[in-house]
């Protein structure tokens, strides 16, 4: 949350990021970007953080030890919403290897990597015909041009249906 602004319900706000360095996450101060962004979440994603919240709040209790020595050594880590067992940010490969591709194979769903759903919801939602602004917004990137070069693949049926739609103004009433 910035000072001085609201919190909304069904919000979440970005403001750092994880990178690798030297192949070991690090958590850096802002976004790429370098300013945070909200991110309205669908009702289905609050009630899933929701239940995420009280399985951290029991992992806090249960790893208090280990993670307050963590935080004692590096504070910035203490308000992470998904920590390692170790209190530091999660390593995506280990969590893409534990957690995510067998939670895939479970759900019998194809092999892909992590950063491919956020490809496939930037996809669906050009698809569906909301605006690109929007995405842009949602996803972080600085320029609309990122957004729309990064999925243009979506956009030749995108360009034939508005077209159609477009055509029927001028059609003539029967």
């Amino acid at each position: 949350m910035l000072p001085n602004e609201p919190e909304t319900p069904g919000e979440a706000r970005i403001r750092r990021a994880v990178s690798l360095v030297w192949g070991k996450p690090y958590l850096r101060d802002t976004t790429k970007t370098g300013k945070g962004r909200p991110v309205h979440l669908l009702p289905e994603a609050v009630q899933a953080l929701k239940a995420h919240r009280l399985r951290y709040l029991e992992e806090r209790l249960r790893y208090a030890e280990v993670w307050n020595a963590a935080w004692k050594a590096e504070p910035r880590h203490e308000d992470l919403v998904f920590p390692s067992l170790g209190g530091s940010p999660m390593d995506r490969d280990n969590l893409a290897a534990h957690h995510f591709k067998p939670l895939l194979k479970r759900a019998g769903f194809p092999d892909i990597r992590l950063y491919d759903l956020r490809h496939t919801f930037a996809t669906l939602w050009l698809e569906s015909g909301e605006h690109p602004k929007i995405l842009q917004e949602i996803l972080g990137h600085s320029r609309i041009s990122v957004t729309l070069d990064t999925y243009s693949h979506v956009i030749p049926h995108m360009q034939r249906d508005a077209m159609g739609r477009f055509g029927k103004m001028f059609a003539k009433p029967s």
